[in-house]
């Protein structure tokens, strides 16, 4: 059993996930994707004590440091969460089972799913949520991609510009987001796009293979080798009703230490009731919440709890020398 499980692997789950690898705690992130919302986030003007980043940026920077504690990350879904023994139990949409003493919840707001037969049972076998995080390990093949907004247009961008052919698929006439980029990527010769397209169903044996969609009435097969899934973000906690108190959008209610109704499950960022959705206050809710993890596991075990995190400690591996979660060599 490890001592702690953070869902979620944005900028709130992540600090978490420094803090408590620090404190020598095993750390467990579960996310769909790496970064969240951060990853909509082209630039970043107001995080203290860095000029000007990207979300993405800083999402990986806050990733290598949490790994360079001994914090292991896996990309997956948890679906459901259960009080087991004296600590819990997450089960993500694999099917994969984790236990440990306590929980952290920094899910934010999670990508939308395409909500259609086939979707779920080949989560992880070519379907990714994450463009930014995925899209290169597609480098010179077909790719799939159903997106909407600044993040599907910068995704089509994206995937364009490394696959050898991008089959872009929108409910809409126009996917939304920026117009003049959207009209650069629809004018590239290794782009079609399926405009008033409705999805219906995501096909394969193994892995995904193609993609049925209805256009103008009409049922046709999108082929490729990877599929991925730009339409969005949803706050999904209905798996925590009867577990943790809610309030009525949805949101998580935490005290000022990050701590939910209930023992041993802590939570921060978005998914909370703090009404201030911002990178800065996601980041200090994650440390607050890996400091309350490891004071109530002290307690458990009558070590010494602890107020801050002041020590000068040697990283495992360095931000030059990480290697990437996801990324393939280009």
């Amino acid at each position: 059993m490890r001592d702690v499980i953070i869902v979620g692997a944005g900028v709130a789950g992540l600090s978490a996930a420094l803090y408590c690898s620090r404190q020598n705690l095993e750390t467990l992130v579960i996310g769909k994707n790496l970064g969240g919302q951060a990853l909509l986030a082209s630039e970043i003007q107001n995080y203290p004590g860095v000029p000007n980043t990207s979300g993405f940026e800083l999402v990986r920077s806050i990733e290598g440091q949490a790994k360079s504690f001994g914090a292991e990350i896996i990309i997956d879904e948890v679906v459901s969460l259960k009080k087991e023994g004296e600590g819990y139990r997450v089960t993500t949409s694999s099917g994969k089972e984790f236990s440990s003493l306590t929980v952290i919840l920094a899910f934010g707001k999670t990508p939308k799913d395409l909500g259609v037969p086939g979707e779920e049972r080949l989560k992880g076998k070519g379907i990714s949520y994450c463009t930014i995080c995925d899209g290169p390990l597609f480098k010179g093949r077909t790719t799939v991609l159903v997106g909407i907004g600044e993040h599907g247009v910068e995704s089509a961008d994206m995937l364009s510009r490394i696959s050898s052919k991008l089959r872009w698929i929108f409910p809409f006439k126009s996917p939304g987001g920026d117009s003049s980029l959207f009209k650069s990527i629809s004018s590239r010769k290794n782009v079609e796009i399926f405009p008033n397209s409705k999805v219906l169903e995501v096909k394969g044996e193994k892995r995904f293979e193609s993609l049925l969609i209805e256009i103008n009435g009409d049922r046709r097969e999108i082929r490729g080798d990877g599929l991925f899934v730009e339409m969005g973000y949803v706050t999904k906690t209905d798996f925590l009703k009867g577990i943790i108190e809610l309030n009525h959008k949805g949101e998580i209610k935490v005290d000022r230490a990050c701590r939910t109704s209930a023992e041993g499950i802590f939570a921060a960022g978005d998914v909370t009731d703090m009404p201030y959705k911002q990178a800065i206050i996601a980041a200090s809710m994650g440390a607050i919440a890996a400091l309350s993890t490891y004071n109530y596991i002290a307690r458990l075990k009558g070590k010494r709890e602890m107020r801050g995190d002041w020590r000068h400690l040697d990283a495992k591996k360095g931000d030059e020398g990480r290697e990437p979660l996801f990324f393939a060599p280009f």
